[in-house]
Protein backbone atom coordinates (compact mmCIF):
# COMPACT_ATOMS: atom_id res chain seq x y z
CA UNK A 1 0.00 0.00 0.00
CA UNK A 2 1.22 3.48 -0.82
CA UNK A 3 2.14 5.73 2.38
CA UNK A 4 2.23 2.44 4.77
CA UNK A 5 4.98 0.93 6.49
CA UNK A 6 5.68 -2.81 6.99
CA UNK A 7 4.26 -6.21 5.47
CA UNK A 8 0.72 -5.56 6.10
CA UNK A 9 -1.74 -6.04 4.20
CA UNK A 10 -4.87 -3.15 3.55
CA UNK A 11 -7.62 -4.96 6.54
CA UNK A 12 -4.11 -5.33 8.67
CA UNK A 13 -2.61 -2.04 8.23
CA UNK A 14 -6.31 -0.02 8.80
CA UNK A 15 -6.13 -1.55 12.19
CA UNK A 16 -3.10 -1.27 13.28
CA UNK A 17 -3.23 2.09 12.58
CA UNK A 18 -6.71 3.22 14.30
CA UNK A 19 -5.62 1.52 17.26
CA UNK A 20 -2.39 3.18 17.24
CA UNK A 21 -4.65 6.57 16.70
CA UNK A 22 -6.72 5.50 19.65
CA UNK A 23 -3.69 5.19 21.92
CA UNK A 24 -2.89 8.57 20.83
CA UNK A 25 -6.22 10.09 21.43
CA UNK A 26 -5.94 8.62 25.26
CA UNK A 27 -2.61 10.51 25.24
CA UNK A 28 -3.92 13.77 24.21
CA UNK A 29 -7.09 13.40 26.92
CA UNK A 30 -4.50 11.90 29.67
CA UNK A 31 -2.12 15.21 28.91
CA UNK A 32 -5.07 17.60 29.39
CA UNK A 33 -6.46 16.25 32.42
CA UNK A 34 -3.21 14.47 34.32
CA UNK A 35 -2.48 14.99 37.54
CA UNK A 36 0.66 12.76 37.78
CA UNK A 37 3.49 14.50 39.33
CA UNK A 38 6.77 16.03 38.28
CA UNK A 39 8.20 12.77 37.88
CA UNK A 40 5.81 11.13 36.05
CA UNK A 41 5.20 13.54 33.90
CA UNK A 42 9.30 13.65 32.63
CA UNK A 43 9.35 9.74 32.85
CA UNK A 44 6.02 9.85 30.26
CA UNK A 45 7.82 12.75 28.27
CA UNK A 46 10.71 10.34 27.79
CA UNK A 47 8.33 7.98 26.51
CA UNK A 48 6.67 9.41 24.46
CA UNK A 49 9.90 11.33 22.79
CA UNK A 50 11.34 7.60 22.57
CA UNK A 51 7.86 6.86 20.73
CA UNK A 52 7.67 9.63 18.35
CA UNK A 53 11.56 8.85 17.52
CA UNK A 54 10.52 5.69 16.68
CA UNK A 55 7.78 6.46 14.55
CA UNK A 56 9.91 9.33 12.97
CA UNK A 57 12.20 7.03 11.40
CA UNK A 58 10.33 6.62 8.16
CA UNK A 59 7.95 9.30 7.24
CA UNK A 60 6.15 10.50 4.11
CA UNK A 61 7.22 13.82 2.88
CA UNK A 62 4.76 16.63 3.36
CA UNK A 63 0.81 15.87 4.63
CA UNK A 64 -0.73 11.98 3.83
CA UNK A 65 -2.79 13.62 0.81
CA UNK A 66 -5.23 11.00 -0.41
CA UNK A 67 -3.60 7.81 -1.17
CA UNK A 68 -4.86 4.77 -2.85
CA UNK A 69 -5.28 1.40 -1.15
CA UNK A 70 -4.20 -1.95 -3.09
CA UNK A 71 -7.80 -1.84 -4.92
CA UNK A 72 -7.70 1.42 -5.42
CA UNK A 73 -9.56 2.78 -2.96
CA UNK A 74 -9.08 6.53 -1.64
CA UNK A 75 -7.70 6.81 1.76
CA UNK A 76 -7.42 10.24 3.33
CA UNK A 77 -6.31 8.62 6.43
CA UNK A 78 -4.73 12.42 7.22
CA UNK A 79 -7.79 14.49 7.04
CA UNK A 80 -8.76 16.61 10.08
CA UNK A 81 -12.09 15.69 10.68
CA UNK A 82 -12.57 11.79 9.47
CA UNK A 83 -8.50 11.07 9.65
CA UNK A 84 -8.26 7.00 10.62
CA UNK A 85 -4.58 8.13 11.33
CA UNK A 86 -5.08 11.41 12.41
CA UNK A 87 -5.91 11.78 16.29
CA UNK A 88 -7.12 15.03 16.45
CA UNK A 89 -9.56 14.01 14.24
CA UNK A 90 -12.80 13.02 16.56
CA UNK A 91 -13.46 11.25 13.75
CA UNK A 92 -16.27 11.59 12.40
CA UNK A 93 -18.39 8.75 10.76
CA UNK A 94 -20.61 9.91 8.07
CA UNK A 95 -24.01 7.64 6.97
CA UNK A 96 -26.08 8.32 4.47
CA UNK A 97 -29.96 8.18 3.99
CA UNK A 98 -31.99 7.03 1.09
CA UNK A 99 -33.55 10.69 0.94
CA UNK A 100 -30.64 12.23 1.39
CA UNK A 101 -29.88 13.47 4.33
CA UNK A 102 -26.73 12.67 6.15
CA UNK A 103 -25.32 12.68 9.75
CA UNK A 104 -23.08 11.53 12.17
CA UNK A 105 -22.87 11.00 16.21
CA UNK A 106 -19.26 11.72 18.11
CA UNK A 107 -18.35 12.23 21.08
CA UNK A 108 -16.17 14.95 21.75
CA UNK A 109 -14.33 15.42 25.06
CA UNK A 110 -11.41 17.56 26.51
CA UNK A 111 -9.17 17.97 23.27
CA UNK A 112 -12.01 19.72 22.09
CA UNK A 113 -12.91 22.15 24.90
CA UNK A 114 -13.82 25.98 24.02
CA UNK A 115 -15.75 27.65 26.88
CA UNK A 116 -15.57 25.25 30.25
CA UNK A 117 -17.57 22.05 29.60
CA UNK A 118 -18.44 23.45 26.27
CA UNK A 119 -17.10 22.34 22.44
CA UNK A 120 -15.03 25.24 21.22
CA UNK A 121 -16.97 27.48 18.26
CA UNK A 122 -14.20 26.50 16.11
CA UNK A 123 -14.83 22.67 16.30
CA UNK A 124 -18.30 22.69 15.91
CA UNK A 125 -17.66 24.80 12.48
CA UNK A 126 -15.44 21.82 11.48
CA UNK A 127 -17.74 19.39 11.86
CA UNK A 128 -20.65 21.49 10.26
CA UNK A 129 -18.50 22.03 7.29
CA UNK A 130 -17.85 18.51 6.63
CA UNK A 131 -21.21 17.05 7.36
CA UNK A 132 -22.78 19.93 5.13
CA UNK A 133 -20.15 19.25 2.76
CA UNK A 134 -21.24 15.58 2.55
CA UNK A 135 -24.24 16.19 1.01
CA UNK A 136 -22.61 17.87 -1.80
CA UNK A 137 -19.93 15.76 -2.74
CA UNK A 138 -20.02 12.67 -4.87
CA UNK A 139 -17.80 10.72 -6.22
CA UNK A 140 -15.75 11.16 -8.72
CA UNK A 141 -16.90 14.71 -8.47
CA UNK A 142 -15.73 16.66 -5.51
CA UNK A 143 -17.24 19.77 -3.72
CA UNK A 144 -15.39 22.93 -1.87
CA UNK A 145 -17.10 25.45 0.21
CA UNK A 146 -17.82 28.41 -0.74
CA UNK A 147 -19.47 29.74 2.08
CA UNK A 148 -20.89 28.51 5.59
CA UNK A 149 -22.96 30.49 7.79
CA UNK A 150 -23.29 29.72 11.59
CA UNK A 151 -25.18 30.85 14.33
CA UNK A 152 -24.59 30.16 17.58
CA UNK A 153 -27.80 29.61 19.59
CA UNK A 154 -26.54 27.67 22.57
CA UNK A 155 -23.51 25.96 23.92
CA UNK A 156 -22.74 22.74 22.54
CA UNK A 157 -21.67 20.31 25.89
CA UNK A 158 -18.85 18.10 25.65
CA UNK A 159 -20.22 14.38 25.41
CA UNK A 160 -22.55 13.09 22.47
CA UNK A 161 -22.76 15.32 19.48
CA UNK A 162 -25.20 14.54 16.86
CA UNK A 163 -24.42 16.31 13.42
CA UNK A 164 -27.20 16.49 10.61
CA UNK A 165 -27.32 17.71 7.37
CA UNK A 166 -29.58 18.39 4.26
CA UNK A 167 -29.53 19.24 0.52
CA UNK A 168 -32.00 22.17 0.22
CA UNK A 169 -31.10 23.39 -3.03
CA UNK A 170 -29.23 23.11 -6.15
CA UNK A 171 -28.14 25.66 -8.78
CA UNK A 172 -25.54 24.94 -12.04
CA UNK A 173 -22.43 23.58 -9.90
CA UNK A 174 -23.61 25.13 -6.85
CA UNK A 175 -25.12 22.92 -4.03
CA UNK A 176 -27.23 24.86 -1.14
CA UNK A 177 -27.28 22.49 2.53
CA UNK A 178 -28.56 23.45 5.79
CA UNK A 179 -27.91 21.30 8.74
CA UNK A 180 -26.93 21.90 12.01
CA UNK A 181 -25.40 20.46 15.50
CA UNK A 182 -27.83 19.20 18.85
CA UNK A 183 -26.93 17.58 21.91
CA UNK A 184 -29.36 15.84 24.96
CA UNK A 185 -30.09 20.06 25.04
CA UNK A 186 -31.04 20.50 21.71
CA UNK A 187 -30.10 21.88 18.73
CA UNK A 188 -27.45 24.12 19.93
CA UNK A 189 -25.98 25.38 15.94
CA UNK A 190 -27.64 26.18 12.89
CA UNK A 191 -25.55 26.07 9.86
CA UNK A 192 -26.15 26.96 5.48
CA UNK A 193 -23.30 26.24 3.25
CA UNK A 194 -22.84 26.72 -0.82
CA UNK A 195 -20.91 24.34 -2.09
CA UNK A 196 -18.82 24.56 -5.10
CA UNK A 197 -18.40 21.68 -8.10
CA UNK A 198 -15.10 22.93 -9.94
CA UNK A 199 -15.90 22.84 -13.50
CA UNK A 200 -12.87 21.09 -13.69
CA UNK A 201 -13.68 18.31 -11.50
Amino acid sequence: MVGVAGPHDDDAAEVLYASLTDSVRRLVDATIRSQADFDGVASAKAKIDAAADELSSSVIPGSFGVQLDASGNPRAWGNAVIGLRNALAPPLVVHRESDGRVWAEVTLGAAYEGPPGHVHGGICALLLDHVLGATAHKPGRPAVTGTLTLRYESGTRLGPVRAEAHVDRIAGVKTYAVGHLSTADGITVRAEAVFIHPRTA
